[in-house]
């Protein structure tokens, strides 16, 4: 385990990756259940990963692809609310220093409270907040409330996007900027999209925050490859169909995955 991205990143609201690429990994919180899902994690984190991505499901995630979808609805049936999800978040942080970052729709959090859900996360120990349809142009409450509780603010970032939005989303963004490699709903693709590459340089040109590539992303090569050009993979898709195929062994199943994703990474040189 990574003793000190999480305290980086809660400090300075940025990632000092300390293996390159980095790998972030979502998990469907819930799915199948909130214990499991705590020993997905901690075996993911165990087995290579940096970053986890708690999902929190939700019953209409329009981003997300029919693997997710699934989860979610596997997840929503076994009772999975954001407060469980807040919960197991603060679990996984007594085990471990990795960062944390909660993954959701606005909805839920709305639902809760801006104030609230931020000072909920706080307190449980996370590092950063993506929500994936919260509109740059409608984030200042959000990002007021968010940077009160020391909280990075990950925003997306997609190759159909003009270079004036990308340096909107560079300027609101902390912790890293997720770059989607391509239009389209979550899922796992048998090749990187060129559109990754290119957005990541467009990126670079208004942020020196780390970027992350995702959407897509299955594969070692595809993880070796998003290496290349950005500072870490999100990898989501495949973990959680790995889980649905793997009842009773989800744990052991990921964390051999995660493995075979990072087993060429190398650690980046201090000169």
């Amino acid at each position: 385990m990574d003793d000190g991205l999480g305290a980086l990143l809660n400090r300075e609201m940025g990632i000092s990756f300390q293996r390159e690429p980095a790998l972030i990994a979502y998990l469907t919180c819930g799915d199948p259940d909130l214990a499991a899902s705590r020993e997905i994690a901690l075996a993911a984190i165990d087995a290579g990963a940096d970053v986890i991505e708690l999902g929190v499901p939700f019953s209409d995630p329009v981003a997300d692809g029919p693997v997710i979808q699934r989860a979610s609805e596997r997840a929503l049936r076994q009772g999975t609310t954001l407060e469980k999800v807040l919960k197991l978040g603060a679990e996984l942080r007594k085990k471990s220093k990795a960062g944390l970052i909660i993954f959701s729709y606005l909805n839920p959090i709305l639902r809760m409270g801006l104030a609230q859900f931020a000072a909920a996360a706080q307190q449980a120990g996370l590092d950063g907040v993506l929500t994936t349809d919260m509109p740059v142009e409608e984030a200042g409450e959000y990002l007021d409330e968010m940077r009160k509780r020391g909280l990075a603010t990950v925003f997306l970032a997609a190759p159909t996007s003009p270079d004036a939005r990308l340096k909107q989303v560079a300027r609101v963004s902390s912790g890293f900027v997720y770059a989607v490699s391509r239009t389209g709903i979550t899922g796992t693709r048998r090749q990187l999209s060129e559109n990754a590459r290119e957005l990541v340089q467009r990126l670079r040109k208004f942020t020196k925050l780390p970027i992350a590539v995702g959407f897509g992303i299955s594969t070692a090569a595809q993880f070796s490859e998003v290496g290349d050009f950005a500072d870490a993979a999100v990898v989501g898709s495949a973990i959680v169909e790995i889980i649905e195929r793997n009842p009773g062994k989800e744990a052991d199943s990921v964390a051999q995955f995660v493995r075979s994703l990072v087993i060429g990474r190398q650690t980046p040189s201090k000169t």
